[in-house]
């Protein structure tokens, strides 16, 4: 179980309606996380290193569309704030 990153093109951005889904905020922090369902997110702004138990890290910024998979536990540390279209299947 893995985060994926990816950079999607403007016509991927469409299809996905990404800008349609609501704005979420998070300011500088770490805390741990546990994701119930699979989250999908475009950061406009902001850095995130998300950190498994096993020391894997992953780390996104501004302009990557993350999938965060049902299930995934980790140490999510917010270097800069962000805020970011989000959407939970």
């Amino acid at each position: 179980m893995q985060i994926r990153v990816l950079h999607l093109s403007e016509e991927e951005k469409k299809n996905l309606d990404i800008f349609s889904w609501p704005i979420q905020t998070i300011d500088k922090s770490i805390f741990a996380m546990h994701h119930e369902t699979q989250e999908e997110c475009y950061l406009l702004e902001g850095e995130v290193e998300m950190t498994t138990a096993n020391g894997n890290k992953t780390c996104f910024g501004a302009g990557d569309y993350v999938i965060v998979p049902k299930g995934y536990t980790c140490i999510c540390n917010i270097k800069k704030p962000v805020r970011k279209h989000s959407r939970t299947e």
